[in-house]
């Protein structure tokens, strides 16, 4: 259990559609809302409310599930393959939902609440399974914090050798999610790491197409980073409380 001060001043409470519109301006995906199965929001009380002024500190956003996902049978060990399409997907309706969106506000970043949301709310959606495809899962692993089990594909070999290249320079980590950080410590580096880089990332980009002859700057910057962290990692909670729906 949390001792944060704050965090006993925000409840998980049943969520709105305007509750993912207030804040889905601070996802890296920014996005209309669409179908959704439910929506869980982080609720502070009254004072705290008052002293932030606002009155939704986080929300989760449930969806139905894709019908295919590649790990999904790897986690599930093929519990939903080798079915027609219509067994398949009434399957996969009727056992699974999807988390599509976490966010915090960034005020309350930090302090647990997106672990929290997803660890309060998943038995909430009465299914044996949920799931959720994450980028961000990879550099903030708040979903395995949250006791799901996460599984990620392999990189391809271009992915992991400029990441590498990256590292060796210093650029790591959390920073490899903001085009802006990455993009002023390349300004950074001395002449020798510089043309290292450079010459790292020509060679990166020319599996892009057009794109290989992208001039270097911010552009180029923020489009390496979505190739290199287009990898989503699954994750998958089995609800303890209930038995597969055949």
């Amino acid at each position: 259990m949390t001792t944060c001060p704050i965090c006993k001043e925000i409840e998980v409470v049943p969520g709105r559609a305007d509750d993912y519109r207030k804040l889905s301006h601070y996802h890296y995906r920014d996005s209309r809302l669409g179908p959704f199965a439910a929506i869980f929001a982080l609720r502070p009380t009254e004072r705290l409310r008052w002293l932030a002024d606002t009155d939704c500190a986080g929300v989760i956003v449930y969806t139905m599930p894709t019908p295919n996902a590649e790990l999904r049978n790897v986690a599930t060990g093929g519990l939903f393959a080798g079915l027609d399409r219509s067994t398949q997907l009434a399957l996969v309706n009727k056992n699974i939902r999807r988390i599509a969106r976490v966010i915090i506000e960034p005020r309350f970043r930090g302090i647990g609440l997106a672990q929290r949301l997803v660890r309060e709310t998943m038995p909430l959606m009465n299914v044996p399974i949920v799931e959720a495809l994450a980028v961000m899962g990879l550099i903030n692993p708040f979903f395995e914090k949250a006791n799901m089990q996460g599984y990620t594909a392999a990189a391809p070999p271009r992915n992991e050798r400029l990441i590498e290249a990256l590292g060796s320079v210093g650029i790591e980590g959390s920073s490899l999610i903001s085009p802006r950080k990455v993009q002023d410590r390349i300004d950074m580096l001395d002449a020798e790491a510089g043309t290292f880089i450079e010459q790292e990332i020509s060679l990166f980009l020319q599996s892009f197409g057009k794109r290989r002859d992208m001039r270097p700057g911010p552009a180029r910057t923020e489009y390496i980073l979505t190739k290199l962290t287009d990898r989503p990692a699954y994750y998958i909670w089995f609800n303890p409380a209930m038995e597969l729906r055949i």
